[in-house]
C-alpha cells in the first residue's frame, strides 16, 4: 500500500455516483480526519472548528441540530461525511454557510437551514467564486432571500439535494449569477415563491422536478449578457400555490436547449403531464437552441420526466435517514398537487423539531472508520494511519471507501409518509 494522493491528471471521481461538472472534486483525500463530537456552535470538537481549516475529511461522532448564531464558513480541501452521523443526521440551523472564496469540496447527506433571525438579504448557502465542488444528497431550506446563491463559480455539482421553502421577504428559490459549467440535477425544487432557480448561468437542467413554485418556476437569465441553459427531462408539477408562470422571464440573451420536459397543472393527484413545447420557451423570449450546450466529461446518468419523479421522491435531500422536515416536504410532492404551501417563517411550516440521537460507531483509532469496518476489511483498528492509505484494487482511500459504502446504504426514504 502507499499514501493516498490524488491521480496524477487529477481525474477520479468524488465518489461513485458523482456526476456533471463537479464530479471531480477530491475534497479532503489523504487529510487530516477531523471528528465532530458536539452540537456546539464554536469550540474543539464543534462543526464550525472542523471545516475551518483546509485538508479535512469531517466525520459526526454525534446527531442532532447544530444552532449557529453566526455564518459558518468552510475552508478549501474538504469533505463533509454526513453520511457519518448516527440517528436522523446532522441539521445545521440559523444563520447559513458560505463556500465562497474556496475550492474542492465533497458534501454529502447534511442539511443546512435558515430561519427567520438570519439578516433580511441572507441565502441559506453560497458558494460565490468557489470551484470543483460537489453537494449530493444535501437538504437547503429556509433562506431569506434566496435558499442557494452561486456566483462567478465553476465546475459545481448539486444532484440529488432539495431546495426548498424559502421564507421572508422573498421565499425564493435559488439565485445563479454568472457561474459556469454548472450542473443540477436530481433536485427537488419546492414551495419557493420564485426562482426554481433564476439561471443566469451556463448551466445543465436535468432530471429535477419542480414543485408548487408559487408565483414563477424555472425563471431566465433575463439581462444583457449572454447565457447557456440546458433544460432536459425535468418535471414541473403545479401545487396549491403554483401559478401558470412555470417558464418565464427570458431574454433574447438566454440561450436555451430543452427536451423532454414535463409540466402537469391539473392537481389531480396523479402524475399525467404534458410535454412542454419549445414554443413555450419562445414565448417567454428566450432563444431556442438545437443542440445542448452544456458538456461535462462525466455525463449525467438522464432518465425520462416520469422516471426522475421517481427518483427524486425516493432519495432527494438528506435521505439515508429522512428527518421529520423533508418528509413532510416529500409528502407533500407525492400528493401531486393537493398538497403544499409556500411559507412565511420555518415557524409557520411547523418549525425545527428535535431530532432523535443515537451512539456513534466504535472507532478505536479515530481514523473514521468503524472498528467492525476495519476488522471485516483486515485493517487494523489501532492503526489511525491506514485509514489514508490506498484501499486495495482501489483509486480511493480506505476511509473514503468506507463512507462510500455508508452512502451506498438503501435509503428509508422509500417508505414515504
Amino acid at each position: 500500500m502507499i499514501l493516498a494522493v490524488c491521480s496524477a491528471n487529477g481525474q477520479d471521481l468524488a465518489f461513485p455516483g458523482a456526476e456533471g461538472f463537479g464530479a471531480y472534486a477530491s475534497g479532503g483525500r489523504g487529510g487530516e480526519v477531523y471528528h465532530v463530537t458536539n452540537l456546539k456552535d464554536g469550540g474543539d470538537g464543534s462543526f464550525r472548528n472542523a471545516v475551518s481549516k483546509p485538508n479535512r475529511t469531517v466525520v459526526f461522532d454525534i446527531s442532532g441540530i447544530i444552532k449557529t448564531s453566526s455564518r459558518i464558513t468552510v475552508a478549501s480541501n474538504i469533505t463533509i461525511a454526513g453520511q457519518t452521523a448516527p440517528g436522523e443526521g446532522i441539521s445545521v440551523y440559523g444563520d447559513g454557510i458560505s463556500f465562497s472564496f474556496q475550492k474542492n469540496v465533497i458534501v454529502r447527506y447534511m442539511r443546512f437551514r435558515g430561519g427567520i433571525n438570519m439578516g433580511r438579504g441572507t441565502c441559506t448557502l453560497t458558494a460565490d467564486s468557489a470551484e470543483n465542488m460537489i453537494f449530493d444528497h444535501v437538504s437547503i431550506e429556509w433562506g431569506r432571500w434566496d435558499n442557494l446563491h452561486i456566483k462567478h463559480s465553476k465546475n459545481i455539482t448539486l444532484q440529488h439535494c432539495i431546495i426548498g421553502e424559502g421564507i421572508d421577504p422573498q421565499r425564493f428559490g435559488a439565485l445563479l449569477e454568472h457561474p459556469d459549467k454548472l450542473t443540477i440535477h436530481h433536485c427537488l425544487w419546492i414551495n419557493n415563491q420564485s426562482r426554481n432557480p433564476k439561471a443566469k448561468a451556463g448551466i445543465e437542467f436535468v432530471n429535477n422536478v419542480i414543485y408548487n413554485w408559487g408565483s414563477s418556476g424555472f425563471v431566465g437569465g433575463h439581462s444583457g449578457a449572454d447565457h447557456y441553459q440546458d433544460l432536459v427531462n425535468n418535471y414541473f408539477i403545479a401545487g396549491p400555490n403554483s401559478s401558470k408562470s412555470y417558464i418565464t422571464l427570458f431574454t433574447g440573451t438566454d440561450h436555451v436547449f430543452q427536451s423532454g420536459n414535463m409540466v402537469d397543472f391539473n392537481r389531480d393527484g396523479v402524475l399525467n403531464g404534458d410535454l412542454v413545447a419549445d414554443s413555450v420557451f419562445k414565448n417567454a423570449k428566450a432563444d431556442v437552441v438545437a443542440q445542448k450546450q452544456n458538456n461535462p466529461i462525466v455525463k449525467v446518468r438522464t432518465e425520462s420526466a416520469a422516471d426522475a419523479y421517481k427518483t427524486v421522491l425516493a432519495s432527494a435531500g438528506a435521505s439515508l435517514k429522512r428527518d421529520s422536515i423533508d418528509r413532510r416536504l416529500i409528502a407533500s410532492l407525492s400528493s401531486l398537487g393537493k398538497d403544499g404551501n409556500v411559507v412565511w417563517t420555518e415557524t409557520q411550516a411547523g418549525g425545527h423539531p428535535k431530532m432523535a440521537s443515537q451512539k456513534p460507531v466504535a472507532d478505536t483509532d479515530k481514523d473514521g472508520i468503524s472498528d467492525s469496518w476495519e476488522q471485516t476489511h483486515k485493517l487494523n483498528a489501532n492503526d489511525v494511519a491506514d485509514g489514508k492509505l490506498l484501499a486495495k484494487k482501489s483509486k480511493y482511500t480506505n476511509l473514503e471507501l468506507y463512507l462510500n459504502e455508508i452512502a451506498s446504504l438503501k435509503s428509508e426514504s422509500q417508505n414515504v409518509e
